[in-house]
């Protein structure tokens, strides 16, 4: 029986990946503000797209809406979505600061409040939050995601706490650096902020920190949300799973 799935920031990166995956098992819903993108990639995953703002309230309760009213349940919702700003703390915009903590830490929370009810029903409900390396450890200039990131980890052990009851699970996955539009938008940033040239950001920022000098791809992320997104993952809730590349092991 086909399962319904969300995924937000679903039309690049992980969340495109997620999509293609979660796509040859379930019917998935893609969330993300940019239309022309979305509605291609539904399209050709024969499915269905959902422009949203999720930072706004009311966004993220029409997501859910649209979707038990097309698809009549709700059984998967993988948080995605997010963007980066690099800068000092001094520096750091308070209008940003406030949008980032809106889409990537209010935004789960709205979400996985207004699906509670059918993630119930379904009886194998899933929230599947994509975190970060800087779930875990910090680096400088990146402190409203990583407020967000380390935030989105007690959100998993609480749901997962109170979902249990339901069989609903909950957990982040966080990897290190995956190799996907939003990171190579950073390549620039990262050498201004760092004084050193673009050519050697992935060498001396992206790389420097892990034991295995390999960049992640979106579809490696993928497939391990794949695998907590189904059946086999019951007895996983409340978890970090980690995918840093050995970053956090020294």
């Amino acid at each position: 029986m086909r399962r319904v799935a969300v995924i937000t920031g679903g039309s690049s990166g992980i969340g495109a990946a997620c999509a293609e995956i979660l796509a040859k098992e379930n019917d998935v819903v893609i969330v993300d503000r940019d239309e022309t993108r979305g509605q291609g990639l539904a399209q050709n995953l024969s499915n269905h797209f959902i422009q949203a703002d999720l930072s706004k309230r009311e966004d993220c309760k029409s997501i859910i809406e649209e979707t038990v009213k097309k698809f009549g349940a709700f059984d998967i919702l993988v948080n995605n979505a997010g963007f980066q700003h690099l800068d000092a703390v001094k520096d750091f915009p308070e209008d940003t600061w406030e949008t980032m903590l809106a889409v990537m830490l209010t935004a789960p929370f709205l979400l996985t409040k207004y699906a509670w009810n059918y993630l119930a029903i379904s009886g194998q409900g899933r929230v599947i939050n994509i975190g970060s390396v800087h779930s875990l450890v910090a680096s400088p200039f990146k402190s409203a995601y990583i407020t967000a990131k380390h935030g989105l980890l007690g959100f998993t052990k609480t749901v997962a706490l109170e979902g249990a009851p339901h069989g609903i699970t909950c957990n982040t996955v966080c990897p290190a650096y995956v190799r996907t539009p939003l990171v190579e938008k950073q390549i620039a940033d990262q050498a201004r902020t760092r004084g050193i040239p673009e050519s050697e950001v992935e060498e001396k920022v992206f790389l420097e920190p892990v034991a295995i000098k390999r960049m992640l791809e979106p579809s490696d992320v993928a497939n391990y949300v794949a695998f907590l997104a189904s059946e086999k993952s019951w007895a996983i809730t409340g978890s970090v799973q980690t995918m840093d590349l050995g970053w956090t092991a020294k």
